[in-house]
């Protein structure tokens, strides 16, 4: 039977992303990662306890304590609301911040400096690239499940009034993609355990300065535009909106700007896992 030489360099029919990648990059298996990631974690549950404590905590001290002192703020759209209420979507924000980047940072670079689990994944079909989404995807997982458990004690405070604060989950994974993209990039930079700090170094002072407690009036004007370059930044602006129901314009270019640090993240991860790994 004599084959038409068309149908002889006709490539196989796969997804776009196949056929612009070389299979030494991607496969499209990084659902392998997740599916491994959930059986090692199954075992040790405890540790996601953490991330959710910690922003339980802040809440508990600014509901209770502090909260008391401060009767209302401006929030979106210049509507007062309780300072508790300003406060609360900040700390899911940065809870979700929280989990993506220990996942894609501390746990990382273990896996890639000390127990070369990617070396040995590389040995199967699996490529930089699913690496790169499998990992990523393992972190906003965890920072979803964070934002979830804290949005929970939200309404349980009676702090999500609005149909919207539906929609803070989605935003949540949003912000824990962009951070893990980001973060999963610092820790194929990092050389030693000691260099850990260099990431609490940008975390916390992101985490302080976004307008987490203070709207962003308060700083000085040369100060604003900084703070509005700041990744948390964009996150805080759009849980804070949501949670209240005030939604503008400005909301898209927030999104748009997660998008972009995401996928830019995640492009910049899988470029760097190819060259150290398959050099």
């Amino acid at each position: 039977m004599t084959i038409a030489p068309s149908e002889q360099t006709r490539p196989p029919r796969r997804g776009v992303l196949l056929r612009i990648l070389p299979p030494s990059v991607y496969t499209g298996r990084a659902r392998a990662l997740l599916e491994r990631s959930t059986l090692v974690y199954s075992r040790a549950w405890l540790v996601f306890l953490s991330g959710i404590v910690e922003p339980l905590l802040y809440l508990l001290a600014f509901q209770v304590g502090f909260g008391a002192l401060v009767d209302e703020v401006t929030g979106p759209g210049g509507e007062p609301m309780s300072y508790v209420a300003f406060v609360a979507p900040a700390l899911l924000a940065a809870s979700a911040m929280n989990g993506a980047v220990f996942d894609s940072t501390f746990n990382v670079f273990f896996k890639f400096r000390y127990n070369k689990t990617y070396d040995a994944m590389l040995a199967t079909p699996l490529g930089p690239l699913d690496i790169a989404l499998g990992e990523i995807g393992w972190a906003v997982v965890r920072g979803g499940l964070y934002a979830l458990a804290f949005l929970g004690v939200m309404a349980g405070f009676g702090l999500a009034t609005s149909p919207w604060a539906l929609l803070l989950v989605p935003v949540a994974l949003l912000v824990s993609f962009a951070f893990a993209a980001v973060g999963m990039v610092c820790a194929t930079f990092l050389k030693s355990p000691a260099q850990f700090d260099f990431v609490q170094l940008a975390v916390m002072p992101m985490f302080l300065l976004s307008t987490t407690f203070y709207p962003l009036t308060v700083y000085p004007e040369p100060l604003q535009y900084v703070v509005q370059c700041l990744p948390l930044y964009h996150g805080i602006e759009l849980t804070r909106g949501l949670s209240v129901g005030v939604l503008d314009v400005s909301m898209i270019g927030h999104v748009v700007y997660l998008l972009v640090l995401a996928a830019a993240g995640a492009y910049l991860t899988a470029k760097r896992l190819a060259g150290l790994l398959l050099r």
